[in-house]
C-alpha cells in the first residue's frame, strides 16, 4: 500500500515537472537565502525540497529519502560556475570570521532541484527497495502563535525521518524535535531550524555520545550562523530546545528559556533548568565577560534581553535521560 502511494505521489509530481527547471526559470520554491557557503549547503537543499515536496502531499518518509537521494546527487556536480563573483574592497559587507566562499543560491537550488526530479523518474520507473513504514508511531501534534507580535518570529522542526533524511544505516531508531524561538528577526530561529540537526547528523559521536554531540553541534550552528549575520548584518538571536530521541535514550538541548518537559504516567519529569539572568550561576558568568543583570520589569542581559543564552551568544546546556518502554510518556517543548 505504501508503494503504491509512494508511486501514485510520485507520477503527480512528474506531471507538474516533466522536464528539468531551464536555466534562468523561476524556482517553484523560493531558497531561504540568496547566497549560502558550501556547509550551508546541505541544510539549505534539504529544507528547499522537503518544504516543496510537503507541498505537493508527499508523505514525510517519501519526502526524506528523496532529498536524501537528490543531496548525494548534488554532491557529484561541479559547483564552481555558481560560485559569487569576489566583491570590491569597497563594496564588502562586514566580513565574516571564516572568510567562506559563497554560492549563488538559485542557481544551485535550481540543480538541487533537478536532481530530485531526476530521482523521482528513476524511482517511478523502477522503485527501489526502502523501507516506507515507520518501525514506531511518535505522535506529534504542533500548534504556532506569534500573540501581539507583528510577524512570527519562531520555527518548530519535527523530524521523525532523522535517519532517512541523512543516509544513517544502523540499528538505532532516530527522532528529533526542536523549537526555536526568535527575538529581533525570524534570521537566526530561521537558521537554527534549517541548520542544527544537520551539523548534528555529522557527528561522530552521535551514537555514542549524544551529549557531546549536541554540545558540538549547538556551537558550530552558533558559529555559522555569526559568520552569516555579520556578512549580511543580521541583528536577530533566538533560544531554543532540541530533543534526538535515540531508541529508549533522550538527550535534550537548550539554550536560553526555551523548554521540554518528559510526562512520564503522568507525572512531569525534570529535565532542564532555563538559562535565565536571575540564575546566580548565569549571572556570575555574564559579570565574568564584562555584562550585566539589571532589573527593568524582569531581570535583562545589559538592560536589552531577557534571557542569558541563545543563537549567537553562548553555549547550551544538555542532559540525557532513558524513556522506559513499559511507561506511557510524551514530551512537551516550547
Amino acid at each position: 500500500m505504501e508503494q503504491e502511494e509512494a508511486l501514485c505521489f510520485l507520477k503527480a509530481f512528474l506531471e507538474e515537472f516533466p522536464a528539468a527547471l531551464e536555466e534562468g526559470a523561476s524556482l517553484p520554491v523560493s531558497p531561504l537565502s540568496r547566497k549560502f557557503t558550501m556547509e550551508e549547503l546541505h541544510g539549505e537543499s534539504l529544507e528547499l525540497g522537503l518544504r516543496l515536496l510537503a507541498n505537493r502531499g508527499a508523505s514525510l518518509r517519501l519526502a526524506a529519502l528523496l532529498c536524501q537521494a537528490a543531496y548525494s546527487q548534488l554532491l557529484q556536480t561541479d559547483l564552481l560556475p555558481f560560485q559569487c563573483p569576489e566583491e570590491p574592497e569597497g563594496d564588502q559587507e562586514e566580513k565574516a570570521d571564516d572568510k567562506a566562499v559563497l554560492f549563488q543560491s538559485e542557481a544551485v537550488q535550481r540543480t538541487f532541484l533537478n536532481k530530485l526530479i531526476d530521482v523521482a523518474l528513476a524511482w517511478h520507473r523502477n522503485f527501489p527497495k526502502v523501507a516506507l513504514c515507520p518501525s514506531r508511531n511518535l505522535q506529534c501534534s504542533i500548534h504556532a502563535i506569534k500573540n501581539t507580535r507583528r510577524k512570527m518570529e519562531d520555527k518548530h522542526l519535527a523530524l521523525a525521518e532523522f535517519n532517512q533524511l541523512f543516509g544513517i544505516q544502523d540499528d538505532v531508531d532516530r527522532a528529533y524535535y526542536a523549537v526555536f524561538d526568535g527575538h529581533g528577526g525570524v534570521d537566526a530561529a530561521t537558521y537554527a531550524s534549517t541548520h542544527l540537526h544537520v551539523v548534528l547528523s555529522k557527528q561522530e559521536m552521535l551514537q555514542s555520545d549524544a551529549t557531546t554531540a549536541f554540545k558540538t553541534a549547538f556551537k558550530r550552528t552558533d558559529d555559522m550562523f555569526r559568520n552569516k549575520a555579520k556578512r549580511e548584518r543580521l541583528r536577530s538571536g533566538s533560544t531554543g530546545v532540541a530533543v534526538l530521541i535515540q531508541d529508549q535514550e533522550l538527550t535534550v538541548a537548550w539554550l536560553g528559556d526555551s523548554q521540554a518537559i518528559l510526562v512520564r504516567d503522568g507525572h512531569v519529569v525534570r529535565l532542564m533548568d532555563p538559562h535565565k539572568p536571575e540564575r546566580e550561576d548565569e549571572k556570575q558568568r555574564i559579570e565574568d565577560l564584562g555584562g550585566c543583570i539589571t532589573f527593568m520589569g524582569c531581570w535583562r542581559v545589559n538592560g536589552t534581553y531577557a534571557v542569558s543564552r541563545a543563537i549567537g551568544k553562548s553555549v547550551p546546556t544538555h542532559k540525557t535521560t532513558e524513556m522506559y518502554s513499559g511507561a506511557k510518556k510524551y514530551l512537551v517543548s516550547h
